[in-house]
């Protein structure tokens, strides 16, 4: 394929950036390094004499997919043909030459161009129900595939999930297909041997090997449950699948992280267990629906941890509540930590929204979170995620009053209260609370946390502050208690964060 992931570039990761679609990765080659044998410690399991059975067996489920757009040449009203990929100004003396001019060139009947991309799939139905990548067919207007004894034959589009990379053709044909089953991607190990079968360019049915290389990978995605494999996955293997030595399918291959555009050993495939539900219901109501919390969540780092009192870094921390959620139903607050969601564990952040979303809607369960300093159970029941859901905070606290902007010993900031001056200054709307950054120094651990002029601080340790002498006595207590950090709740742009910032 030509596209890349979807908003790959809006990411700060350093991971996502370097991710590109399996469709735009390029061939790379090396001088091979030679590493010295290591003796086999006695529990390692001794390697496939030959890929050749199951390749032979597996080979014609696999299928070409290609798709193409048809671009269309752009005509002006009252114009004779094809117009400029540029624009004069109108009434130009320049304009008709330039027009006649592009039509000679392109001619009156010019047919539009077509541009076709390749990718893979697989076939999961004998009737002809094909999985791919969503990337491999957006925007396409034709679908076709090839299979594996050569016969070409239009697709037609059941569904795709573009938060998922998922999509489900069907094609119709007059005998049954060779159909290959997901497998539970889950007892997969690390180490495992895994098999990828796919179209890189162009070249048709190609089968490379190699070894799962970690599990739970995620790219910045909100559903990303992605299993690494050094199997070689290049441009065409987009939306092939990734088998076990079981011959079942335990990923769709996707994508690839290559700092330099070419296939480097790291690849990347959805997992079975996060592609089978996505596909079935695909294929039962051609949509898919998603579990529904109502929050907004960051990730946890040890400082934050300590700041709250937990014995290490776990858990989703909830930033925001959005009103008549599930959540604001069920009485969770800003700062609390879901460390449990329907009995299972949220090790961290990036695995809440997959387990929420897999929990059937209307299901009530159990949610384990961490306030002040201890568990609590809370009864949530699940709803359904709408696409323009937006989580906001709930029940804003009244404004503080202004007053001059103080120095905050200790953490290299200057806060004020809230008045007009400062609400036209730094752009903050008539509910905001809390007090007002107004300097930032530059050599301060603040400024590395990515406290800014404009930020708002609500809350110090989870406790209100209203004014800047509130602050000042919290930073100020904590520093006699010995705490190297205090933690701070931050309004940014709208947004709720907790940054603990180190005491100087």
């Amino acid at each position: 394929m030509t596209n890349p992931l979807p908003s790959l570039s809006r990411s700060p990761s350093p991971l996502r950036r370097a991710v590109a679609v399996a469709g735009l990765a390029l061939a790379v080659t090396g001088t091979p390094m030679l590493v010295p044998a290591l003796t086999s410690p006695a529990y390692a399991r001794s390697a496939p004499e030959s890929f050749a059975d199951m390749a032979e067996k597996l080979l014609p489920s696999v299928v070409n997919v290609y798709s193409t757009q048809i671009s269309k040449p752009n005509a002006r009203p009252g114009g004779n043909g094809a117009e400029p990929d540029f624009q004069l100004p109108p009434g130009s003396p320049f304009e008709q030459f330039f027009r006649d001019f592009m039509n000679r060139q392109r001619g009156p009947n010019q047919a539009p161009r077509r541009q076709t991309s390749l990718g893979s799939g697989f076939i999961i139905d004998p009737t002809g129900y094909i999985v791919t990548n969503n990337h491999v067919i957006d925007g396409a207007d034709e679908i076709s595939v090839k299979l594996h004894d050569n016969t070409e034959l239009p697709a037609k589009l059941i569904g795709r999930d573009p938060k998922t990379d998922l999509a489900l053709l069907k094609v119709e044909t007059s005998k049954p297909l060779p159909a290959v089953a997901f497998g539970d991607s889950d007892k997969a190990r690390i180490g495992d041997w895994v098999m990828a079968i796919g179209n890189p360019f162009g070249l048709g049915g190609t089968v490379t090997a190699g070894i799962l290389s970690a599990r739970n990978r995620s790219t910045g995605g909100a559903y990303d449950d992605f299993l690494q494999t050094d199997a070689s996955i290049n441009r065409g293997n987009s939306g092939g699948p990734m088998f076990d030595m079981d011959g079942k399918v335990i990923g769709v291959n996707s994508a690839i992280l290559s700092p330099n555009g070419g296939s480097v050993g790291i690849g990347f495939a959805i997992s079975s267990n996060l592609a089978r539900p996505v596909i079935e219901q695909i294929k039962n109501g051609g949509a898919v629906k998603r579990g529904w919390l109502g929050v907004k969540i960051q990730r946890i780092d040890e400082d934050v941890a300590s700041g709250f009192g937990l014995d290490k870094a776990r858990g989703a921390l909830v930033s925001a509540v959005t009103e008549n959620s599930p959540a604001a139903k069920a009485q969770l607050k800003q700062g609390d930590v879901i460390l449990k969601f329907d009995g299972k564990d949220v090790p961290e952040s990036d695995r809440l929204p997959r387990i929420v979303a897999d929990t059937p809607i209307g299901k009530p369960v159990d949610v384990t979170v961490w306030r002040n300093k201890k568990e609590v159970t809370l009864k949530v029941t699940v709803g359904e995620l709408k696409d323009d859901e937006v989580a906001t905070a709930s029940d804003p606290k009244e404004p503080s009053n202004a007053g001059p902007a103080v120095a905050v010993r200790g953490l290299g900031l200057s806060v004020q209260g809230i008045d007009t001056a400062a609400r036209e200054k730094f752009g903050l709307p008539e509910s905001a609370s809390g007090l007002v950054i107004t300097e930032v120094a530059g050599d301060s651990n603040a400024f590395e946390k990515g406290l800014r002029p404009g930020d708002l601080v609500t809350e110090v340790n989870q406790e209100e502050v209203k004014s800047p002498a509130d602050l000042t006595a919290k930073v100020t207590a904590a520093r006699d208690a010995k705490k190297k950090t205090v933690l701070l709740t931050l309004v940014s742009k709208g947004d709720t964060r907790f940054v603990a910032v180190r005491i100087d």
